[in-house]
């Protein structure tokens, strides 16, 4: 009877707090969408705000390490638990971890936060991330999966950039750190994508999966690396532009020749598949973009960079939360007609920030104005859709 009683008292977990995708994925998702509705909305004059830093500041420092981080935080704190086999962070250290996050993206909106405290609440999430991260594939001795976690550090390192940069007033430093991010986003990319991409493709078609060639693996993912040391150590400032041009046409022509050895035309007919080879086609056009930035004057940088940030992690990430929350909440990967409308929206989101821009300069406000609408509506959808399906208990009756 005293076991009985006790039971009682035991209060159930909250479904949201079972796995880190789900907290994550549904609050970085829709705080996607309330990050560009005010950076569209003091873009248009329609709204005047002063954040933490300064406006511009804000918008490239919370879609990047508020956004992005907070899903890439959520995939990985989810797929470590299959890697290892040992049960990932959930419950009060969940919450814990959500809460810095939360906490983090409503101080960033006041420009009154002392600033060594934004810094110390903002800079916490990344490492404590790893952290959790870091600890179950350790204890299996689990190397393969290892590199994930100096990818977070030196992520919270260039958050630490950027945060020095507004404390010191040396707005190159925090520019430092959002470029490094941005590579070293693009990095996490292309080691993710060369993983699953060929994987999923390969099941789904049944078809045989391309066996990687190792010299393809060390030209795209070795020059994207050292792409990523030169912005980080900061010796990009001191090469020649023709060199740091041509090295980034090259790096784009190996990930074009790895992205086409995928079968991408086989995916048409499978939303959660094209949608993941269109995002990764968008790693070889934003380097090459970049690259053609540093040898003409026919693109700006912030153009190129946008090719990364909106067409491939915007891409990316959207195809991975609808695929990640269906196979984790033992679901079908079957999307919805709604999502398959969501992946055009954020696929013309990209075309619109970049080639609009690229192509017709005069009227690029309108671009990017275009560019919001279609990105909040495209995860908008998502956050809609995948409501009930992150918050409810799984469908197959399994914990997690």
């Amino acid at each position: 009877m005293k076991q009985a009683t006790s039971d009682e008292k035991v209060k159930p977990m909250p479904v949201l707090l079972r796995l880190a995708f789900r907290p994550l994925f549904l609050f970085g998702g829709a705080f996607s969408c309330v990050a560009l509705v005010l950076w569209g909305l003091a873009l248009s004059g329609q709204y005047s705000f002063t954040p933490y830093g300064n406006i511009l500041f804000w918008h490239s420092h919370e879609m990047i390490f508020g956004f992005v981080s907070a899903i890439v935080v959520g995939f990985l704190l989810t797929a470590v638990q299959n890697w290892t086999s040992i049960p990932s962070i959930k419950g009060k250290k969940l919450a814990v971890l959500v809460g810095v996050w939360l906490l983090a993206r409503v101080l960033m909106l006041m420009s009154f936060t002392p600033q060594w405290l934004m810094l110390a609440i903002d800079v916490l999430f990344l490492p404590l991330a790893g952290y959790w991260l870091a600890k179950p594939i350790i204890a299996v001795g689990q190397t393969r999966n290892l590199f994930f976690v100096p990818i977070i550090v030196l992520l919270s390192a260039a958050n630490l950039f950027m945060h020095l940069g507004v404390i010191l007033k040396i707005p190159a430093l925090y520019s430092h750190g959002f470029m490094s991010a941005i590579w070293l986003i693009t990095l996490l990319m292309s080691l993710l994508g060369g993983r699953v991409i060929p994987f999923f493709t390969a099941n789904a078609t049944k078809t045989p999966k391309p066996e990687p060639l190792v010299w393809l693996e060390i030209m795209s993912l070795g020059s994207t690396l050292f792409i990523c040391v030169l912005f980080f150590v900061g010796a990009i400032y001191y090469i020649p532009a023709t060199f740091i041009g041509i090295l980034m046409v090259f790096c784009a022509v190996a990930h074009v020749i790895r992205a086409w050895r995928w079968h991408f035309s086989l995916t048409l007919n499978t939303p959660l598949l094209w949608s993941l080879h269109v995002a990764y086609w968008f790693i070889p056009v934003g380097v090459f973009l970049i690259g053609l930035s540093y040898l003409s004057n026919l693109v700006t940088v912030s153009t190129a960079f946008h090719a990364l940030t909106v067409g491939a992690m915007g891409n990316m990430i959207l195809s991975m939360m609808a695929r990640v929350s269906l196979g984790h909440t033992g679901r079908q990967l079957i999307v919805r007609h709604s999502i398959i409308i969501a992946f055009a929206l954020i696929l013309i989101a990209a075309i619109v920030r970049v080639f609009g821009a690229l192509l017709i300069n005069d009227f690029s406000h309108y671009f990017i104005f275009a560019s919001v609408i279609a990105w909040c509506l495209a995860y908008g959808v998502f956050v809609l859709v995948y409501f009930p399906i992150l918050t409810k208990p799984r469908a197959d009756g399994r914990p997690g």
